[in-house]
This record gives C-alpha cells, structure tokens and sequence, in this order.
C-alpha cells in the first residue's frame, strides 16, 4: 500500500521522537560526573531495571529505576538524584530529525501520539516536539501500557470515533517490544524506525528474541517523509 494512502500515523513517543537513551545519559554525566560506568553498562541495567514486576507507571518509574540502578553501577543514591533522573524527561531532546519531519507529515496525515509515559510527561514532550499532534493517547487514559492489546484497542477506539479504520492507521515506532511486534500481530501495518541502526544490542529498550519484520522500515523518520514525499 503506497504510504501516502494512509490517513493517521500513530506514534509512539519515548525512543521514536525522544532521545530517552540521550536524556538519561545526560542527566547521568552531569549529576555524577567522572562516574566509573559506561554508557552501555548504564542502558543496559536500566533495561533489566524496568523488567521488574513492581514497575511503576512511566516515567514515575524512573525513581525507582535509579535506587535500582545505583547500587549495582557504584553510583551514588540518594531521594533528590533519583528524584531528579525522574524530572529530567523535561529536559530529555528530540531526535535531531524529528520536529521537521512530523511537521512534514503533518500536511498529509492526522498525527496521533500513543505513548507509555503519562500525561505529565507527554506535556513536556509535546513541547518539545513543537505540538505536533491532533490527538494524544497515554497510559493514564488507556491505563495499562504497551504491550498490553489493551492500550492499541483503547487508542482503536478514539480514532473509529473519528471515523478511521484500522486499514487507514499506519502505527510508527522504534520499539520492536513495546510497539511492532503486539500492532503486526493486532493486524495494524507497521513502521519501524531503527534508531539504533548501526549499533549493537538493544540500549535502553527492552529486548526481543526474535524481531518483527515491518511493513516499512527506516532509520529515521526524516527517511519516512521523504519516501512519503516521493510517492512511494
């Protein structure tokens, strides 16, 4: 299907449009600088962090994650630096390509973020991104949070209201675990955008056995609008 013929591009937010991964490490070298762990050993204890069964919703989470990981890194722990690594989404960038391109996008689809972080948070997102949506779907509303079928449902719902189908609906996402893998099997057409392309293992993001492969697949979304400004 040529991707122009779609209607609405749902978005997952954190990793797709939001350098999370950038974000935190920031916050990291400037609360503790000189700290003795890599980028990497960072990512990737705050990976197996957020697999634990007394997660919380997202990025409150984020506290916990820090008392977590802290220990475990030699890093120092504390109420305000965990708190702090927490109120950092507020400061945590776009992908470089990211407000041109959904501005882009914007002149051909109705642009819908479906995000796992809640709605405190998508607030300071948005901002960054420049505002780019027309509708926003978060954990608070949909109350469970990607993978769950639950929460692809949910946002179904709100957009058949509007009176799209799932035919007109491409969802675009970074995440295979939270995001390709559960809309492919849903039956949603799927757009992956590599961001780590050309990097090894999984960062920040939670591992999948296997990957799910797309229906389109870029390596950033810059790539996306240009393939939809050439027709294809």
């Amino acid at each position: 299907m040529p991707l122009q013929n779609f209607k609405v591009l749902t978005f997952d937010v954190v990793g797709t449009l939001i350098d999370f991964e950038g974000g935190m490490l920031a916050y990291l070298h400037s609360k503790v600088p000189g700290a003795a762990v890599s980028d990497d050993a960072f990512l990737a204890a705050y990976r197996v962090a957020r697999k634990s069964k007394d997660v919380d919703w997202y990025p409150n989470d984020l506290v916990r994650c820090w008392h977590v990981i802290a220990p475990q890194l030699g890093l120092p722990d504390s109420a305000a630096l965990a708190e702090g690594f927490r109120d950092s989404v507020a400061e945590w960038p776009a992908f470089p390509d990211s407000v041109a391109a959904l501005k882009r996008l914007r002149e051909r689809f109705k642009l819908v973020a479906m995000t796992n972080a809640q709605r405190w948070a998508l607030s300071h997102f948005e901002k960054t991104l420049d505002m780019p949506f027309d509708d926003t779907v978060t954990c608070d509303d949909a109350l469970c949070e990607k993978p769950d079928p639950q929460f692809f449902a949910f946002a179904r719902g709100r957009l058949s209201t509007r009176g799209y189908t799932r035919a007109d609906n491409l969802h675009v996402a970074q995440s295979q675990y939270h995001d390709i893998g559960v809309a492919k099997r849903l039956g949603l057409t799927t757009c992956w955008i590599e961001r780590r392309h050309g990097q090894p293992g999984f960062g920040g993001t939670l591992e999948v056995p296997e990957l799910t492969t797309p229906d389109y697949h870029f390596h950033t979304l810059a790539q996306l609008a240009d393939a939809v400004d050439a027709n294809r």
